[in-house]
């Protein structure tokens, strides 16, 4: 199964702020997933020297999100228990109305392999085995070539986990995945700054459509990473694009496409793009939850 690694950034979702050699980089590799299963699995230890420098601990307890709607037959199930402050296991899956795994699904399994090359028998595994692997760095997730909405769907729902569990919030997390955006506007910061700067975001919702994406980094003055000009030279240097760039095409792309998973990965800034559709995704699952209260994300950032 070919994988698209995300590289590894020094914040579990602050990835527009990794260091300006890294915004375009990325790696791939090819594995074979053998496993069927979908179950809890142990945690493999991270052989990482990064230490946390900021983010909240987490609190013990076992933290489950449930998709209420069905979408062609399956919704995503997951849970994550967290015992000494670390995660020990996770899991993760597609079940239909009888709770059967889309891994159990042969016919789905060969149409879905005929079209892409990977199906739920490889991918879902793959998922969380990757997020057993990566605990909180949820960007260094991997992303399935072939299954990537599946796969930024899993990174989106297993921050809003990570989010929970910082609270201590054991309370099922219900995403109305099927749902209409209801009118209003949703907006999301991160707590804590990473090389001098934190996401912003609000989307604005109106007659279910998304009208306005504001989404920005900015520093401890409140000004925008757009109006670093230092910044932007060097990062321009590295990958042809800095943040004056595109910090205004991803909102736009997000307005123009309405959906998360459509939006466009700017060439040079695929970190940031990546940030962007993850908070965009919690964002859109806020609105069709028609839930208006600001989410703080208590961003874990790394030592480089």
């Amino acid at each position: 199964m070919k994988l698209s690694k995300v590289v590894t950034g020094t914040a579990v979702v602050a990835l527009s702020a990794l260091v300006l050699s890294a915004c375009g980089s990325s790696s791939s590799s090819s594995k074979k997933s053998t496993s069927s299963k979908a179950s809890s699995s142990k945690v493999v230890k991270k052989s990482s020297s990064q230490k946390q420098v900021a983010g909240g601990a987490l609190k013990d307890g076992t933290y489950k999100l449930d998709e209420t709607g069905y979408d062609h037959g399956y919704k995503v199930q997951m849970a994550m228990t967290v015992k000494d402050g670390k995660i020990t296991s996770t899991k993760y899956d597609y079940v239909d109305k009888d709770g059967k795994s889309k891994t159990k699904d042969a016919a789905y399994e060969k149409a879905m392999k005929a079209k892409v090359k990977v199906g739920p028998k490889e991918y879902i595994p793959e998922l969380n085995k990757s997020f057993q692997k990566n605990g909180t760095n949820v960007g260094a997730i991997d992303v399935i070539s072939g299954a990537t909405d599946s796969s930024m769907t899993f990174k989106n729902y297993a921050q809003q986990l990570i989010q929970a569990a910082q609270a201590g919030d054991t309370k099922t997390i219900e995403v109305n995945n099927t749902g209409k955006m209801q009118d209003g506007t949703y907006t999301l910061e991160e707590k804590n700054y990473f090389n001098g700067y934190r996401v912003t975001f609000s989307i604005t919702v109106k007659d279910g459509k998304i009208t306005e994406s504001n989404y920005d980094n900015i520093n401890k003055d409140g000004k925008s990473k757009t109006l670093d000009t230092k910044y932007e030279a060097n990062m321009k240097k590295v990958n042809k694009v800095g943040p004056k760039e595109y910090i205004p095409e991803l909102n736009k792309s997000l307005v123009a496409k309405q959906s998360p998973a459509k939006v466009d990965v700017v060439s040079g800034a695929t970190h940031s793009s990546d940030t962007f559709i993850l908070y965009a995704d919690q964002l859109v699952n806020a609105a069709q939850n028609g839930n208006t209260n600001k989410i703080e994300v208590d961003n874990i950032v790394y030592n480089n």
